[in-house]
Formats: structure tokens, C-alpha cells, sequence
């Protein structure tokens, strides 16, 4: 399912700028919040699938 590797990708590319922001950087902490609103949006995307795929089968 494309919408969940996009999920995982976002979560695998803010993991550097988590870790800069858990040292006090700032900037990084705003990328995270940033990352986390786009992980966010993403995961409801996969939920809208997962119930899309779940009325499909039992149609």
C-alpha cells in the first residue's frame, strides 16, 4: 500500500532532525512538527484505505 511506505518514509527522514531537537536545536524541533503534521495526515490516509479495502471484501 503506497500510503503506508509514505508513512514510513516521513517517520524515517525526521529521525536525524528528532534527535537534533531532543539536544535543544530549535529549527530541527519545528521540522519535527512539521514532519509529525504530515505523519499525521498521512496515517489518516491509511486508515481511509484500510476501511476502503475492508468494504471491498466484504461487498
Amino acid at each position: 500500500m503506497e500510503e503506508y511506505e509514505r508513512l514510513k518514509e516521513l517517520v524515517e527522514a525526521a529521525a536525524d532532525d528528532v534527535a537534533k531537537a531532543s539536544g535543544g536545536n530549535k529549527a530541527a524541533g519545528t521540522r519535527v512538527r512539521k514532519a509529525m503534521q504530515d505523519v499525521k495526515d498521512t496515517a489518516q490516509a491509511v486508515r481511509k484505505k484500510i476501511l476502503e479495502v475492508r468494504s471491498q471484501a466484504t461487498d
